[in-house]
């Protein structure tokens, strides 16, 4: 598990880890790699090792994809189980898990990311998530039926894969999930997907957090789109499609191209999100949110997909 600022989720992820069925403490290991924090993780961290058999183990970087490695390097089993510090585990999934891996012979194998809020806001990213015009229908999120996929939420993985792909990329900032599974795919192995694998997973508390998360999730998105366009997904465009036709239709109004028709992409789409807002079974105050954090989601991937597009680095 890598950690970096997760004070208020640690202690959650981890006694999901312990709790789970089936466990054998003699057999597994609980590694932690910690960054930089700047709030209290890292004493978090402490104090469940008097708690609980895990073992720490440091990540100056503070980098994903680095901690990951960090871990792994020091773990000694053959099988590698990706635990994020936002999420918990269901009951059942390390041992389920294991299950699939044998009777698939998949290189790694996982499930549903299921986001579950519990303020308002969070409440109404976790319903974005988990709607197809929020997320695009990916099957991590909405669902789908057990089979070979392109990639899954976190993974439980056949260590001796890693070893031979040399692990996770440390140059991939965001994204380095999806790149990992796609060398996988390549060296000839497979990726499984069982929506039994659930994974509790807790949005961004904030509107910042979640503009900050998803304008960095867009910019690698495009720099992966560049380096494997034949890989892409259309709904990665779709975003970005909503950022230009805003910006020129609104700039056409302005400088008197044409009159109000560079208002209607922006009031259809605001419209829809309006009706999807008020027509599902959640609070008012989740349903208010909704029309906050969805364009929230939208736009910032969109502006970060097209700043990614012009990344040089």
């Amino acid at each position: 598990m890598p950690v970096l600022n997760e004070e208020n989720h640690l202690a959650a992820a981890v006694k999901s880890i312990f709790e789970q069925k089936g466990f054998n403490i003699g057999k597994s290991e609980v590694i932690l790699a910690l960054g930089p924090s700047t709030d209290l993780t890292n004493l978090v961290a402490e104090k469940l090792k008097a708690s609980y058999p895990v073992k720490l183990v440091e990540n100056p970087s503070g980098k994903t994809p680095s901690g990951l490695n960090a871990a792994i390097q020091a773990a000694s089993n053959q099988v590698i189980i990706r635990v994020d510090s936002h999420s918990q585990l269901s009951p059942s999934y390390a041992e389920l898990a294991l299950s699939i891996l044998n009777e698939t012979g998949a290189a790694n194998v996982g499930g549903v990311m299921r986001a579950v809020g519990e303020t308002p806001f969070q409440r109404a990213v976790a319903w974005c998530y988990g709607s197809r015009f929020g997320l695009g229908g990916g099957t991590f999120h909405v669902g789908g039926q057990a089979g070979p996929t392109d990639s899954v939420y976190l993974g439980v993985f056949r260590r001796s894969i890693l070893d031979e792909l040399n692990g996770y990329n440390e140059k991939m900032v965001r994204g380095q999930d999806w790149e990992l599974n796609l060398r996988i795919r390549e060296a000839g192995h497979i990726v499984w997907f069982d929506p039994r694998l659930e994974v509790t997973y807790k949005p961004r508390s904030n509107l910042r957090a979640l503009t900050k998360q998803f304008f960095d999730t867009g910019l690698w998105r495009a720099i992966l789109t560049k380096r494997h366009p034949n890989k892409a997904n259309l709904r990665y465009f779709a975003p970005p499609v909503l950022v230009l036709s805003t910006i020129l239709g609104l700039l056409a109004s302005i400088v008197g191209v044409t009159d109000y028709l560079g208002f209607l992409p922006i009031s259809i789409y605001l419209l829809a999100v309006f009706l999807l807002a008020v027509s599902n079974k959640q609070s008012f105050a989740t349903k208010m949110n909704i029309i906050v954090a969805l364009p929230a989601m939208h736009f910032s991937w969109g502006l970060g997909f097209i700043t990614g597009l012009f990344h040089k680095r």
